[in-house]
């Protein structure tokens, strides 16, 4: 069963903080797990967590254009960085390794161009990320509410990775907008 990394409204005693509201319900429309099919609201959930030249630049670009390899070498390397980096108990070591491990996989589907599954291992990896980084504090109901109190990018990234974990799309042919979506998320890690 995947973890929810937290969320918004009554039922979870917080709110989105007013200056990130707009963005990020213009995406998940009432806060749901049904994403908006509007491109405008994605680069504008995407200015927001201050990626938004990135996100522009490389959604025009094919996934096999060499900016796009490159840059997705960037997101690999960082993201295995980041796991590397970060301190744990030493029962928790082997949670480091089985993340890095997930990587790969990752990866390949992205690069098969199977974003529905990407898009579900991403919210595992971000579930086993979240753990890595703060700890047993990631699997309460106030944990995305604590992510803002740190930073409110940084809140509105673990909101948006809360609301991938379950997301709810329609059939998407050609995956381009299940990869939209998808490379918000990849756009924000590489560049944390």
């Amino acid at each position: 069963m995947k973890q929810d990394l937290g969320g918004s409204g009554p039922a979870f005693g917080f709110d989105l903080p007013d200056e990130c509201r707009k963005a990020a319900e213009a995406l998940f429309p009432s806060g749901g797990h049904s994403p908006a099919r509007d491109t405008g609201a994605m680069a504008g959930f995407a200015e927001e967590l201050g990626i938004g030249a990135d996100y522009r630049r490389l959604l025009g670009k094919g996934r096999d254009a060499a900016e796009m390899r490159k840059f997705m070498g960037h997101f690999q390397n960082n993201l295995d960085l980041l796991i590397q980096k970060t301190w744990v108990e030493k029962n928790d070591a082997l949670r480091k390794e089985k993340l890095q491990d997930k990587l790969p996989p990752f990866m390949e589907l992205i690069a098969r161009g199977d974003f529905s599954r990407a898009i579900e291992e991403f919210g595992a990896i971000l579930n086993e990320l979240a753990y890595l980084l703060f700890g047993v504090q990631s699997a309460d109901d106030d944990f995305t509410e604590y992510t803002f109190r740190i930073d409110i990018e940084m809140g509105l990234f673990w909101w948006y990775g809360s609301r991938l974990v379950g997301a709810r799309t329609d059939a998407d042919e050609n995956g381009e907008f299940l990869w939209a979506l998808l490379l918000i998320g990849i756009c924000y890690l590489t560049n944390f």
